[in-house]
C-alpha cells in the first residue's frame, strides 16, 4: 500500500472518528500515531508522542493561552462584561435595531479581553437576550446578532484561534493579533449594515428602546472605562512594542482581576470558577496543539500535500479562483466538523498550495513571506468563524440556544444567515484590498 493510500485511509478515519464526537485531541493524536508507526516505525511514533507533548507543555509563547482566557472568564463572572453591553446600549439602544447593535459592540469589547467566541456568546447571550425579548425584538434577529457577535471572539485580538495558527505556521503571535485588528472592526461594521438593512425593511423586529437622559449615558459609560482601558493597555502594548504578546497578556490578567476586585465583584466562588474553566480551556487547547503535532508529521509522510499542490497547479486556476475553492471546501467541512479540528486538518495540506500559486503574486509578496501567512491567518479565522455559526454542528447555535431556550435551530439559522452574508463580503474585501490585514503587521514596531 502506498504512503499516500495510507494517507487517505487515516483522513477517513479522522473524519469519522470526529463525528462520532471523539475528541479532536485524541482524533489527531490516534491517526498520527498509529499512521507514523505504519510508514515510518512503532519508536518513531513513540518518540514523537513523548517529544511532542513535552514540547508543548514547556513552550514559553503558549502561556498568552490561559493568561488571556483567564482575563476572559474573570471579566465574564465577575460582571465587567454587563459593564461593556451597558455602555453600548447606553449609547446605540434608542435607535432602531440599537439593542442588536448594543450587543454586536458588546461582543466586540468583550472579544477583547476573552480571546474565545464561545464565551463571547455565552456572556453576551445571558445579559442581551432577556433585555431584547423584554423590547420583543424579532427571535430570529436577536439570536443571529447574539451568535454571529459571538463569533468575533476568534478574529479580535486576543485570538486563541490565531495562537494555534501561529504554532501550526511558526508564525509570529503579535503580528497575527495586529492583523485580526482592523479586519474585527470591518467585520464588526458589516455586522451592523446587516442589523440596518433588517431593521430598515422591517421596522418592527427591532424597536427603538427607551432613551436615556444624559446623565445616566455617561455614569454608565464610565463605569465601562476601566474595562476598555485594560483592553487598550493591553492591545495598546503590542502595537507600540512596549509589551509583547506574552507580557500583554499577564498585565491584561492582573489587571482584570484588579478591577474586579476594586469593584468587589470578585468572591471565592467566582475566583474558583474562573480559575477551574481556565484550567479546562487551556488543557482542551494545549491537548489539540499536541495532536496537530502528531498528526502533521504523518501527513508529511504520506505526500498528500505535495500531491494535491501539483493536482491544482496543474488546472491552472486563478489566484481567486483557487482562494474560491479553499473557501468552498472550508465551507462545507464547517457543517460538521469543529473549527479547530478545521484549522489543524487543512491547514497543513492547503496553505503550501497558496504558496505553490499565484496567491503570493497577487498581493506582490514572496511565497515564503510572513505577510502572505498573516494574511491566509485571517482569512482562515474568519472562515473559521462561518463555522461556527454553520448548520448542523455551528457551535454558536448550541450556545444561543442553551441560552433562550423558547427559540427553535430553525429561527435561530434563519437569523445567522444576513450576518454570514456580511463574514462573505468581509472575506471578498480583504481578498480585493490585503493591507487591510496587513498594514498594522507592517508598521508596527519591532
Amino acid at each position: 500500500m502506498t504512503a499516500t493510500a495510507v494517507g487517505i485511509i487515516g483522513l477517513v478515519v479522522l473524519i469519522a472518528l470526529m463525528l462520532l464526537r471523539i475528541p479532536v485531541s485524541i482524533s489527531l493524536m490516534t491517526v498520527g500515531f498509529v499512521g507514523t508507526a505504519v510508514l515510518n516505525s512503532v519508536p518513531a511514533a513513540l518518540a514523537g508522542l513523548s517529544s511532542q507533548t513535552w514540547n508543548t507543555a514547556t513552550f514559553f509563547e503558549l502561556t498568552v493561552i490561559p493568561l488571556f482566557v483567564l482575563m476572559g472568564n474573570v471579566a465574564g463572572l465577575c460582571g465587567l462584561s454587563r459593564d461593556l453591553y451597558a455602555a453600548t446600549n447606553a449609547l446605540v439602544g434608542h435607535l432602531r435595531g440599537g439593542l442588536a447593535y448594543a450587543t454586536v459592540l458588546g461582543c466586540t469589547g468583550f472579544a477583547a479581553l476573552s480571546g474565545s467566541s464561545v464565551a463571547s456568546a455565552l456572556t453576551m447571550g445571558k445579559v442581551a437576550l432577556p433585555e431584547m425579548e423584554r423590547y420583543r425584538y424579532d427571535k430570529k434577529l436577536a439570536a443571529g446578532a447574539v451568535a454571529a457577535g459571538g463569533t468575533l471572539g476568534i478574529l479580535i485580538p486576543p485570538s486563541t484561534g490565531f495562537v494555534i495558527y501561529a504554532i501550526l505556521t511558526e508564525d509570529s503571535i503579535g503580528r497575527l493579533f495586529l492583523a485580526g485588528v482592523l479586519p474585527g472592526i470591518l467585520l464588526t461594521a458589516l455586522f451592523m449594515v446587516a442589523i440596518f438593512i433588517q431593521t430598515q425593511l422591517r421596522p418592527g423586529i427591532g424597536p427603538a428602546a427607551e432613551p436615556k437622559p444624559l446623565p445616566e449615558k455617561a455614569r454608565v459609560v464610565a463605569r465601562s472605562g476601566p474595562v476598555m482601558a485594560v483592553v487598550a493597555i493591553t492591545i495598546g502594548g503590542i502595537y507600540t512594542g512596549f509589551f509583547t504578546p506574552f507580557e500583554a497578556a499577564a498585565v491584561g490578567a492582573v489587571l482584570t482581576v484588579v478591577v474586579a476586585l476594586h469593584r468587589r465583584s470578585m468572591n471565592p466562588s467566582n475566583g474558583y470558577r474562573a480559575a477551574r474553566d481556565t484550567i479546562q480551556t487551556t488543557v482542551s487547547v494545549f491537548l489539540i496543539i499536541v495532536g496537530a503535532e502528531i498528526f502533521s508529521p504523518f501527513l508529511a509522510l504520506t505526500h498528500i500535500p505535495g500531491d494535491l499542490a501539483q493536482v491544482l497547479s496543474g488546472l491552472e486556476l486563478s489566484p481567486v479562483m483557487l482562494l474560491f475553492v479553499i473557501v468552498a471546501v472550508f465551507m462545507l467541512l464547517g457543517m460538521f466538523l469543529d473549527g479547530f479540528a478545521i484549522m489543524v486538518l487543512v491547514l497543513p495540506i492547503v496553505l503550501p498550495i497558496v504558496r505553490s500559486s499565484g496567491v503570493p503574486d497577487m498581493l506582490g509578496v514572496s511565497p515564503e513571506s510572513s505577510d502572505l501567512t498573516v494574511w491566509f491567518g485571517v482569512i482562515m479565522v474568519i472562515i473559521l468563524e462561518m463555522a461556527l455559526i454553520s448548520p448542523p454542528v455551528g457551535l454558536n447555535v448550541f450556545i444561543v440556544k442553551s441560552v433562550a431556550r423558547d427559540i427553535s435551530m430553525g429561527e435561530i439559522y434563519i437569523g445567522i444567515l444576513p450576518f454570514w452574508a456580511a463574514m462573505i463580503v468581509c472575506i471578498v474585501l480583504l481578498v480585493a484590498f490585503p493591507d487591510i490585514a496587513l498594514l498594522l503587521p507592517r508598521t508596527m514596531i519591532q
